[in-house]
């Protein structure tokens, strides 16, 4: 897996990945403490109410983005966005008021919501081999894995000799360095497309993402996904120190048993996919969520849920890392962005349904009836993936055009009817299905 850094650009872009989640979390922590001195006993609520900004942010921020940055070079739009993450960051130490947090709050979430789809989108350009890409995925779900487990325990360090008000420097220093590293390497910019208008660029990667149906599949298990995260992230505590008593530091364990599940899944994923489809392998593993999930109605005691967060943590990331493959082979290398963004957002409003159901059923309902409800949800999810996601699902497809003039380019040499790598675009406005010309 490791030998893909041998490629300069990504190798360079990996960094610079690592190096902004790293500060996001040490902003994460230090948001936290922030909350506590502005709020005391309402520092929960500040917190979830920011959390639901920076959902709402991800949702309706990153489509309009994209749009944009079909016209823009990549580097310089990457560049750019993380000065704005450095500048929010160096001034959230000085905010005296919630409003104001709230407010940064939304600015820094805004420009990672258009910076992570555009990332993500450029990656593909630089490893056009499959297997490159795959193990760029593996290694990308590495880094915000290990994010969740080295972020925490480097904030308690630096905590021991400087002020969580310092934290935001760290924040700000990933970023200048995140920015250093893109503006070292030269980036694809997007290939010039046909003309369009704002509203059919900001909408192009919602409508090719809903007409493609293995996508819409995916919609389904990104659902099945945030419903066994939301549990594991929203009432980790709760089981953990109220429900059996234990420490913070019993709670940490748990969640880093969750992490380290879904890092074994990053390290066996290229070899799996070697040996499975995308297809069989996200819904096997997709399967095993609502399993998993219904298990912790009879969870009796720490050791047999730290056993059950590795589980849900390895079909986690089974279930989920393999999207940006299924993203790649579903548009032209122009529509990526877009088709990215479209993911980042409908992803984002399933977390955005979950979170909070999580835990409001947690508090109104207890946790066995919760995971009951977010195993239900799973199922449903499951359910859908599978009757919407066809088992045949090849690249090439054959298909007729009996709409388009006899002498239009596409038809040049091929014929009204013809087959090759099919995708969403002007020529191919919806899906084929069996025994359907169109």
């Amino acid at each position: 897996m490791l030998a893909i850094l041998g490629n300069r650009t990504y190798r360079h872009l990996f960094l610079a990945q690592v190096i902004a989640l790293i500060g996001t979390g040490l902003a994460t922590v230090a948001l936290g403490l922030l909350a506590y001195d502005l709020a005391g006993a309402n520092a929960g609520i500040v917190l979830g109410t920011a959390l639901a900004i920076k959902m709402i942010a991800y949702v309706g921020v990153a489509p309009i983005a994209s749009a944009f940055a079909e016209r823009l070079p990549r580097r310089a739009m990457l560049v750019g966005l993380d000065l704005v993450r450095a500048a929010v960051a160096l001034l959230l130490p000085f905010v005296s008021e919630i409003w104001q947090v709230y407010v940064l709050i939304f600015v820094l979430q805004s420009a990672s919501a258009a910076f992570t789809p555009t990332f993500q989108a450029t990656i593909p350009d630089i490893l056009p081999d499959e297997k490159d890409y795959t193990q760029a995925l593996s290694l990308s779900r590495l880094a915000y894995d290990l994010e969740s487990l080295l972020s925490p325990a480097l904030a308690a360090l630096l905590l021991t000799v400087i002020s969580f008000h310092n934290l935001f420097a760290g924040t700000v220093i990933g970023f200048l360095a995140s920015a250093a590293l893109v503006v070292s390497v030269a980036l694809p910019s997007p290939k010039p497309g046909e003309p369009r208008g704002i509203y059919e660029r900001t909408t192009r990667g919602l409508r090719i993402y809903l007409a493609t149906p293995r996508l819409r599949g995916l919609l389904a298990l990104s659902l099945a996904v945030s419903a066994a995260g939301s549990m594991v992230i929203v009432n980790t505590v709760v089981l953990v120190q109220a429900t059996y008593g234990m420490t913070q530091q019993a709670t940490a364990l748990a969640l880093a048993l969750f992490g380290a599940g879904s890092m074994t899944a990053a390290f066996a994923l290229p070899s799996l996919l070697d040996r499975l489809d995308d297809r069989r392998l996200m819904l096997a593993a997709g399967a095993a969520l609502p399993a998993l999930l219904l298990l912790g109605t009879l969870v009796p005691g720490f050791p047999i849920l730290l056993l059950l967060w590795f589980a849900l943590g390895f079909a986690y990331s089974l279930t989920q890392t393999p999207s940006g493959r299924l993203l790649r082979r579903s548009a032209h290398a122009e529509d990526r962005p877009a088709l990215f963004a479209a993911q980042f957002a409908l992803s984002h409003a399933c977390w955005l349904v979950t979170y909070p159901a999580a835990g409001w059923l947690g508090a109104t309902l207890g946790l066995p009836a919760t995971f009951a409800v977010m195993a239900g949800i799973a199922a449903l999810a499951l359910t859908i993936a599978f009757r919407v996601w066809p088992a045949s699902d090849p690249d090439e497809i054959e298909h007729e055009h009996l709409a388009l003039a006899p002498d239009h380019p596409h038809l040049a040499g091929a014929g009204r009817r013809h087959r090759h790598a099919f995708v969403i675009d002007r020529e191919h406005p919806a899906w084929p299905n069996p025994g359907r010309t169109g």
